[in-house]
């Protein structure tokens, strides 16, 4: 938003600036007014004006006067200008303002005096280090409460009192050590606290959240998930805590959640995920699992299991997931992947492999497939059989393996590939991968990578842009044209001379 309004800023200054516009800004219509690089709030905005944007200045104070006789003003959003202090009611008498931001400011508390009109107000990255039951007295109409990345140490009903219409509420990134309920704010729909310093969630804190759909509480030092979540949850993001172990009977009541986040913990099993029957994403990367979670939800679909200990891929995991659509495998110690193991995936179109210890591609992988990554893992070759099925193949990452040769068929057999990731394979440029090259430009497959290691004479050099290569190999196919046709050549005489000598015999040995 606000690299938009500073190219729209740059085009009004650049094409003339209103004659009724102070210096510095640009008015479009009398009624958007866009400032930078002030000293102080400038005289002579006109009364019009519905939305004031002031960036990058030096505004260390805000008064009351600076707003004087703009009566009409809706939105104010100042960016990076230094400001420390706000004057007491400075916006008391803007009736109709809706929309109050402070982005990177200095800042030490909230603004007193908010308008009752206030809906939307955003304090993010300043120096606020508590919140007052004053604050936001009598803002019944406040829908949007942000206060990222300031210095925060705790949050209570007392300091959130009267937002009856609050829809957001943010503070991540602040010091915030504690969290009491219940928090009255019965409209709340998204809640986070992310990258704070909690160590636990008092279970009432939820008691009258009965429509919050998105709670996060990302980046803190929880050991466990909350208990007595609303059952009106859709996410919960519990990634980069402390958790070794998820009990899911205490949130089985929670049968609207579709998305569960709890990548970066300490867990070394995930069981009783089936009991969330509705969880359509389910993220655990980096964490202990040495084993795939059992009994997954039969409607999850993205399963993110990256950067864990994992070492086999079974059927048995994937028989129920038909809705599944991408899976995350990569950086595991995967070494066994059962051919067939993900047949019953039947609308499977991203599976990440990358980084594992596989020496093959695995078989019999789903139809649907359209992108398909192997980097980094220990495969020797590429063939038809392991490929054949995969018409919908769009993207294939073979990155660092231990490929030396294409399989013709292999390639023929992909009809929709369009990006093939080569480099890092000990490539042995004979001629016959030139017969690749022309089959994969036919298809205007984009290929990255694909440098000779052998033979010798031609180590380093790409088998996809080489001249020289094709040099050699066109004299190499003209040497083996003229091969063949001496060849015929003698074949033929080879076989008038054999007529000759029958027909000789025939005539020694002719019978009436």
């Amino acid at each position: 938003m606000h690299l938009l309004c500073a190219c729209l800023l740059w085009f009004s200054l650049s094409n003339g600036l209103s004659a009724d516009c102070p210096g510095r800004c640009s008015c479009e219509s009398m009624q958007f007014v866009q400032c930078y690089r002030l000293m102080e709030v400038p005289s002579g905005i006109p009364s019009t004006t519905k939305s004031l944007y002031i960036s990058h200045s030096k505004i260390q104070h805000l008064q009351l006067s600076n707003f004087t006789g703009l009566l009409a003003l809706e939105d104010f959003i100042l960016l990076a200008s230094g400001t420390e202090s706000v004057e007491n009611d400075t916006f008391k008498t803007l009736s109709t303002l809706r929309t109050l931001e402070f982005w990177k400011n200095k800042l030490r508390r909230v603004p007193s005096a908010l308008p009752a009109s206030l809906e939307v107000l955003k304090l993010n990255e300043n120096s606020i280090c508590a919140l007052h039951a004053s604050d936001f007295e009598g803002l019944k109409k406040l829908k949007v409460l942000e206060l990222k990345n300031n210095l925060i140490s705790s949050l209570s009903p007392s300091m959130l009192p009267s937002l009856i219409s609050l829809r957001s509420l943010m503070v991540d990134g602040n010091n915030i050590e504690s969290l009491a309920g219940p928090l009255s704010l019965p409209h709340l729909k998204y809640m986070s606290v992310e990258n704070n310093k909690l160590h636990l969630i008092p279970g009432n804190v939820f008691t009258s959240l009965q429509n919050l759909q998105f709670l996060s509480f990302s980046g803190n030092f929880l050991t466990k998930i909350p208990t007595n979540l609303p059952k009106s949850l859709l996410s919960l993001k519990m990634e980069r805590n402390q958790l070794k172990v998820v009990r899911f009977r205490d949130v089985r009541h929670l049968e609207n959640l579709s998305r569960l986040y709890l990548s970066e913990n300490f867990l070394s099993s995930i069981d009783g995920v089936q009991l969330l029957t509705n969880l359509t994403t389910l993220e655990v990367s980096q964490n202990r699992l040495q084993t795939l979670p059992p009994r997954l939800p039969a409607r999850l679909q993205k399963l993110d299991c990256s950067s864990n200990f994992i070492q086999k891929v079974a059927a048995p995991e994937f028989q129920d997931l038909r809705d599944l659509k991408h899976l995350f495998l990569d950086n595991n110690v995967v070494s066994v992947f059962e051919a067939g193991a993900l047949q019953k995936c039947s609308q499977l179109s991203n599976l990440a492999l990358e980084q594992n210890l596989l020496l093959s591609i695995p078989l019999r992988l789903p139809k649907t497939l359209a992108r398909l990554d192997l980097k980094g893992n220990a495969i020797q070759n590429m063939s038809e059989r392991e490929l054949r099925d995969l018409k919908l193949l769009q993207v294939l990452n073979l990155r660092n393996n231990k490929i030396s040769a294409l399989d013709l068929k292999a390639l023929e057999g992909l009809p929709r590939l369009r990006h093939l990731y080569l480099d890092g394979n000990p490539w042995n440029c004979t001629c016959s991968v030139l017969r690749a090259r022309e089959v994969l430009k036919a298809k205007g497959t984009d290929v990255k990578g694909g440098q000779c290691a052998a033979p010798a004479e031609r180590q380093g050099e790409s088998w996809m842009s080489s001249k020289k290569i094709v040099r050699q190999c066109e004299h190499h196919l003209h040497q083996n044209e003229k091969s063949k046709e001496n060849k015929k050549k003698l074949k033929l005489e080879d076989s008038s001379s054999s007529r000759l000598s029958m027909d000789d015999d025939d005539d020694d040995y002719e019978i009436d």
